[in-house]
């Protein structure tokens, strides 16, 4: 972002304006949440970074639209801001060693913008402000909007003091910074909106890491129109599920319509058919020769012949572990021409097959990507983001690296990454 703003500066948006257009997105957050519980007092925390800035000119804005606002200055270099915003009757509350007037103003405050410290800070904090932010965290603020970053947290490495102060809301400006998006520090993020700044869609492109959010979603499916029909939207061909895992193949079958697919293919050993069949009604089915319950090699050509009407395929849920199966997917995939998805066990098994593969979607949980690689899981764990990077574009695949935070990696090197860390997902089948 530091680069950014200064190729923004000298392109002629300078930095004041950037901070004005910082401000005045925080303010109006802040305006929308006093509008829909009543709020209309809010105290301003203010340090000597840019957030700093940022706070006193919302701060300003606010003053001007109504709020009773007041601003505590921890530190700071900001005398014209600080002029503008004493001029529009702004109040500045006394400093005490016991922190007493702060703890009042906040008290009463329904807001609390913390613009304490900014994104360039290093851990371990300094005595001073470990200290200010600790008295200010024990004042318990009832509503905490944190200014580009909750203060305490290294915005690369998503490290985080004991005394920062978690937030309600974090409004973060032109780009979300990466650290926020690990932990420990997601846990003190609270919400996570977005301030645009003012820099040119050119310059945006410049960072080739997105954060997945519902607007960019929805632009990506399909339109349905009133003229649609299920052959609109496609046929998924599932491979899916073994004597062992037969429910992998329900789970992706229904997934599949559940996620718009107009029909679904179920291939699957011949021995789940009785199994299943009740379960999805809707769907069509492939019996596949098996050994004892697992697709056996011979398998291939029957795909290969029960292929011509389908749009995608997904190989892999609940297959297991047999030599057999592996060598089917080993003859399958280098006949495949449709838009493919490899997951699970079909993963382990494609491993020595992953030159054949071109522009297929590769779904790794951390496990799976360490015998892909062969890095152990510490090192993919401590370095997700390069390691995605690089196997994406070696395999030359969509890799989609799952966990807390999982990441889409393209061979082009672009990421999305996805804003979501959650135990509810820390179970099978999900």
């Amino acid at each position: 972002m530091i680069a950014l703003e200064k190729q923004a500066d000298a392109s002629g948006l300078s930095y004041a304006e950037m901070m004005q257009n910082a401000g005045i997105g925080l303010a109006k957050i802040v305006h929308e949440i006093g509008k829909q519980n009543n709020w209309n007092k809010v105290v301003g925390l203010i340090g000597s970074g840019n957030n700093g800035g940022d706070t006193l000119v919302a701060l300003t804005w606010l003053q001007q639209n109504g709020w009773e606002t007041s601003a505590y200055l921890i530190k700071t270099n900001n005398n014209e801001l600080i002029k503008k915003y004493l001029d529009i009757g702004g109040k500045i509350i006394e400093q005490d060693e016991s922190f007493f007037h702060l703890s009042s103003f906040i008290a009463q405050a329904d807001v609390t913008l913390d613009g304490v410290l900014g994104t360039g800070i290093k851990l371990p904090l300094k005595k001073e402000a470990s200290e200010v932010l600790g008295k200010i965290k024990n004042l318990k603020p009832k509503f905490v909007i944190a200014v580009d970053c909750p203060s305490g947290v290294d915005c690369d490495s998503g490290e985080c003091s004991d005394e920062t102060i978690p937030a309600n809301l974090t409004v973060t400006m032109a780009a979300v910074k990466r650290g926020l998006l690990k932990l420990p520090a997601f846990e003190k993020v609270g919400e996570l909106l977005l301030v645009e700044i003012g820099l040119s869609d050119e310059m945006l492109n410049e960072i080739k890491i997105d954060v997945a959010d519902d607007e960019m979603v929805s632009a990506l499916l399909p339109k349905r129109t009133l003229a649609s029909h299920k052959g609109t939207f496609g046929t998924a061909f599932v491979i899916a599920g073994s004597t062992s895992y037969t429910g992998a193949a329900l789970l992706a079958g229904s997934a599949a319509y559940r996620i718009g697919t107009g029909l679904v293919t179920m291939a699957v050993p011949e021995n789940l058919h009785s199994a299943l069949a009740g379960h999805l009604p809707e769907a069509t089915w492939v019996l596949l020769p098996h050994e004892n319950g697992f697709i056996s090699e011979s398998a291939s050509d029957v795909v290969l012949n029960n292929l011509n009407r389908a749009t995608s395929i997904l190989i892999g849920p609940g297959l297991g572990n047999k030599e057999t199966t592996k060598k089917f997917i080993e003859k399958l995939l280098h006949s495949i021409k449709i838009p493919m998805l490899i997951d699970a066990d079909g993963l382990r098994h494609a491993k020595d097959s992953l030159s054949l593969l071109h522009n297929a979607v590769l779904t790794p949980h951390v496990g799976e990507m360490s015998a892909l690689t062969g890095l152990s899981k510490e090192e993919i764990q401590n370095n997700r983001e390069e390691v995605a990077k690089k196997y994406a574009k070696q395999w030359n695949c969509i890799v989609v690296l799952k966990g807390a935070f999982t990441l889409i990696a393209s061979p082009d090197e672009r990421m999305t990454i996805i804003p979501v860390a959650t135990p509810a997902l820390a179970k099978a089948g999900t």
